[in-house]
């Protein structure tokens, strides 16, 4: 929608705020964003996908390239794992469906995560114990100074938790155009032992899970948790999860022994952020029009304001008062726009 010369970006964005941009456009193939890419008017803009991972805190003065390009085919394959290509304007959700549809294991955990597939590799999506980096094969990414080509793989994204090289050295040098995912055939290595997945395959009646069974569990268990986007404005999971020193956690665990925390690797251990924020009093406090959710701690709400500035304000309050309580800092996991 245009708007004193403005393109409005609220519809874009799943915390539904204002903003607008003066220039946009919308890119439906690879070949297609190599040439805007090397288009004068478009040499600063924000790469926009499913605005499922971002607060707009101001109107842009650049413009924007949403990305909507489609497609999800197996591009090679031997006995044993099938490479599958999907379109960095997939919804990502709609990829996870499309594999456990084909038989095709290694992300059904991820069902249901916001987005879109050109943001999986930037971000390092993961939920339930699964990370795309256990899957990732390659992506195809654009040079945004040269409009070139060029395959990324695993090794050349750094990938860590919630991060790649797109988020550091990386930033803002491509666009992701398409991912390559490589998954199992048969023999599927299933994870159930993540938060309450087994729990909620035992209430299913399932003893023998497949990766449709924990597709389902998993879409289960966050439909229960999470707030739809399109009924209420949010980004799914606004915070990372600390990863803090073993003697950190062990510290914090002599004040709560019943603070949940998972063994990252012999120095490291992750506390759920959703906890922390919940101990600190905030799941469910609402202050005017923003809050977090009343079932899923680590979700900022949007209940009807138009501001970015009012949920950033709140989210800095939340990050001050887990600060205060347990000496941990909240990083945000979705990206700010300013």
């Amino acid at each position: 929608m245009k708007k004193n010369n403005t393109v409005s970006l609220q519809e874009y964005n799943t915390f539904g705020v204002a903003a607008s941009t003066p220039l946009f456009v919308e890119i439906k193939s690879s070949l297609a964003l190599q040439e805007k890419l090397k288009d004068e008017a478009f040499k600063d803009a924000l790469i926009l996908g499913g605005g499922s991972n971002i607060l707009f805190i101001a109107d842009l003065s650049r413009p924007v390239i949403k990305i909507s390009i489609p497609g999800i085919r197996i591009i090679n394959e031997t006995e044993q794992i099938a490479v599958v290509s999907a379109g960095a304007g997939v919804v990502w959700h709609d990829l996870v469906m499309w594999c456990v549809a084909n038989n095709l294991g290694g992300i059904e955990n991820l069902s249901l995560i916001p987005g879109l597939v050109g943001a999986a590799p930037i971000q390092n999506i993961g939920a339930y114990g699964v990370e795309l980096s256990d899957v990732f094969y390659d992506a195809v990414c654009i040079n945004r100074k040269t409009g070139e080509s060029r395959i990324f793989n695993a090794e050349d994204c750094d990938f860590g938790y919630r991060d790649s090289a797109f988020k550091n050295d990386l930033k803002d040098a491509y666009v992701v155009s398409a991912v390559r995912l490589a998954l199992t055939k048969k023999n599927h290595s299933l994870k159930t032992d993540y938060g309450n997945v087994t729990e909620t395959l035992a209430k299913m009646g399932v003893t023998k899970p497949n990766i449709e069974d924990v597709a389902k569990a998993v879409v289960q268990i966050r439909t229960s948790k999470l707030p739809d986007p399109k009924k209420l404005g949010n980004a799914g999971s606004f915070f990372k999860n600390p990863i803090v020193p073993k003697g950190e956690c062990a510290r914090l665990l002599l004040q709560y022994p019943n603070m949940p925390h998972y063994h990252i690797d012999g120095a490291f251990d992750k506390i759920p952020a959703g906890w922390l924020i919940e101990q600190a009093g905030f799941k469910g406090l609402k202050k005017g029009k923003v809050g977090m959710h009343d079932k899923q701690a680590l979700v900022l709400v949007n209940y009807g304001t138009p501001s970015g500035k009012l949920l950033w304000k709140y989210a800095k309050l939340v990050m001050e008062g887990v600060e205060k309580k347990f000496g941990i800092s909240l990083e945000p996991e979705v990206n700010l726009i300013r």
